[in-house]
């Protein structure tokens, strides 16, 4: 069972509310390369008790039309990112034709050095890879590895 609400925004990032800075900052990256996007604007019911009420959901932070694909940032600590996994894999259990993509920390703070957008101050001081930013491959989208660390190179 999907719960659909409207978008709180289409775009552009500057008029729209952001529960965390790096949501900014990604929907500015998508601003800038006129990739369309929506945030938050489905939220799918993971989990109901034994009245049928909704006890768990599951609401990704953007989807993108033009790829009809849902994207999750993650940059919380690891007990978190394993929680937030979980949930992609339930989706992924409940709803097999449902794409997402999580972009772990390592991912984020590899697109804001490539990008040259500022870091953001809650991940200061975080060490980045030496190796190169992993390609985003929007087109060949699948749940990422649920063990909470970025998927391997």
């Amino acid at each position: 069972m999907t719960t659909t609400t409207e978008p709180l925004d289409a775009g552009p990032a500057e008029h729209t509310r952001f529960a965390h800075h790096s949501e900014l900052q990604f929907a500015r990256l998508l601003d800038f390369y006129g990739v369309a996007w929506e945030y938050e604007p489905t939220t799918f019911v993971l989990e109901w008790d034994r009245a049928g009420n909704p006890v768990q959901a599951f609401t990704p932070d953007f989807y993108l039309p033009g790829y009809d694909l849902f994207i999750e940032i993650t940059t919380l600590n690891q007990k978190l990112v394993t929680k937030k996994n979980r949930k992609v894999r339930r989706l992924h259990e409940l709803h097999p034709e449902i794409k997402i993509k999580v972009l772990y920390q390592r991912d984020y703070l590899n697109l804001l050095v490539k990008y040259g957008l500022e870091q953001p101050s809650q991940l200061a001081g975080i060490a980045l890879d030496d190796a190169a930013p992993r390609p985003l491959f929007l087109d060949d989208a699948e749940v990422d590895s649920a063990d909470g660390a970025a998927p391997a190179d």
